[in-house]
């Protein structure tokens, strides 16, 4: 399944729209990592606002997005976490430590904008 990735400035936007596979998420990575590239982008937002469940291995692809681009100069945001998959990750001891969350799309493009200007830390 395609996922759209939108370029804004020098932000990349990841709009999970349905559940994903293992492949889906594997896909996902791949291609946010080499569009990071090509666009020189400094900041990535993975909204996951349509997902009602997060597994364990959707959870270190999601951490594992967030390090690999990370090292090619990318700061990650995952935004719209919903309440019930974030009572199961916590039951489940699934954790996103170190990566940066927000509750929407525009709460994460706002503290992006404040880490690439310097006025946050990095995830």
């Amino acid at each position: 399944m395609a996922i759209p990735i939108l370029k804004q400035g020098d932000i990349l936007v990841a709009s999970i729209q349905d559940s994903l596979g293992d492949r889906d998420l594997i896909q996902l990575r791949d291609q946010l990592v080499e569009k990071v590239g090509r666009h020189r982008s400094r900041g990535v937002v993975v909204d996951v606002t349509a997902l009602d469940v997060l597994d364990s291995f959707a959870v270190r692809t999601l951490r594992g997005i967030a390090q690999v681009t990370q090292l090619r100069g990318a700061t990650t945001v995952v935004v719209g976490i919903q309440p019930e998959v974030a009572f199961a990750m916590v039951q489940l001891g699934l954790r996103l430590e170190g990566i940066l969350t927000a509750l929407d799309l525009e709460e994460g493009m706002d503290i992006l904008s404040r880490c690439l200007t310097g006025d946050a830390p990095h995830g």
